[in-house]
């Protein structure tokens, strides 16, 4: 299943890049805004698969380090000279103790109890930061300075459309590769068979516990890092962006893609995107249409897009393989 897997990876970022060269081509600034967008909401997507795909937890509050992460890179952005890097070590210094303290009070729960949790830490600290004016209360935090990103070299300009989608590509790339491998591990061996029988992978002397922490710790700098480059992109932050319809959009992003793929999410984060802009222009309610493609996928197509297409793929690889 790995090389299918591959394929489509190689397949997703191929299609990305040639969506870059005809959107400049075009001079089209808003599309390369809402592919960006969709590309920082597949990193998010992303952490949730790792939890929920991978080790079998199903996070609802996966929002509040999309959220902090947004308003820690707005704060330091505004705070001295904008820099893309400082922005990115902090976020991953501070999203790594506050996935740590959530971890320990969630990873304590099973089930159902430990969504309810993960979905009661997001609505507390969304709370909390909707009434705090020092962070713009309700409003949030406007006017984030845009970074000029240095590689040595060359210099990125984040307010450029085309070069910062680059930038933002090759960043999930990062991501999807680093977890990619990951997974191949023995770290991420232990994960899935947590997610198989958690209480056999006890018996058999490991801790459940431990493991699950880690992912819960790597999955919030997963979704900590995405959310900083946020206020880069749409220049603000809001308290909207810990709300549960971002963490709902994000679980959704994954079962129609497919779940414990990793790149299934990526590809269910641009379909959802494509489909807001879309139905967007024709009605406000397109909320509505989300929720029938949700319950479609659920119903009829429960392993995802990838979930179905790579099985088809790796069926095609063997018949190849037979004939040779």
């Amino acid at each position: 299943m790995h090389k299918p897997l591959r394929w489509l990876a190689f397949g997703f970022f191929g299609i990305a890049l040639a969506f870059a060269a005809v959107a400049s081509l075009k001079g089209d600034v808003f599309f390369f805004r809402l592919a960006t967008e969709a590309l920082i909401f597949g990193g998010l997507a992303l952490s949730v698969d790792l939890l929920l795909g991978r080790t079998g937890l199903l996070p609802l509050g996966q929002a509040l380090f999309f959220g902090f992460g947004a308003y820690v890179s707005a704060l330091v952005l505004k705070a001295g000279a904008p820099s893309f890097w400082l922005v990115l070590g902090v976020v991953l210094v501070t999203g790594s103790v506050v996935g740590l303290v959530g971890g320990l009070i969630a990873i304590r729960a099973k089930g159902v109890y430990f969504a309810l949790i993960s979905f009661g830490l997001a609505q507390v600290v969304a709370k909390v930061v909707f009434n705090t004016r020092e962070l713009g209360a309700s409003d949030g935090i406007i006017g984030v300075p845009v970074p000029q990103i240095a590689f040595g070299l060359f210099t990125v300009d984040a307010g450029h459309a085309g070069a910062f989608f680059l930038l933002v590509l090759g960043f999930i790339a990062l991501i999807y590769a680093g977890l990619a491998y990951l997974m191949d591990t023995p770290f991420g061996r232990q994960l899935d068979a947590i997610r198989t029988n958690e209480h056999r992978v006890a018996f058999l002397g490991a801790d459940p516990w431990r493991y699950k922490l880690a992912a819960f710790v790597i999955a919030a700098d997963i979704a900590a890092l995405s959310g900083a480059l946020y206020p880069m992109l749409r220049g603000f932050v809001s308290p909207e962006l810990m709300f549960f319809q971002v963490s709902g959009n994000a679980i959704i992003n994954v079962i129609v893609g497919g779940t414990g793929t990793l790149i299934g999410p990526l590809y269910g984060s641009a379909i959802l995107t494509v489909l807001k802009s879309v139905v967007g222009s024709y009605t406000a309610h397109h909320q509505i249409a989300i929720g029938v493609l949700f319950m479609v996928s659920v119903i009829f197509f429960p392993k995802g897009l990838i979930g179905y297409v790579a099985p088809a793929l790796q069926r095609r690889f063997g018949r190849r393989e037979a004939r040779r």
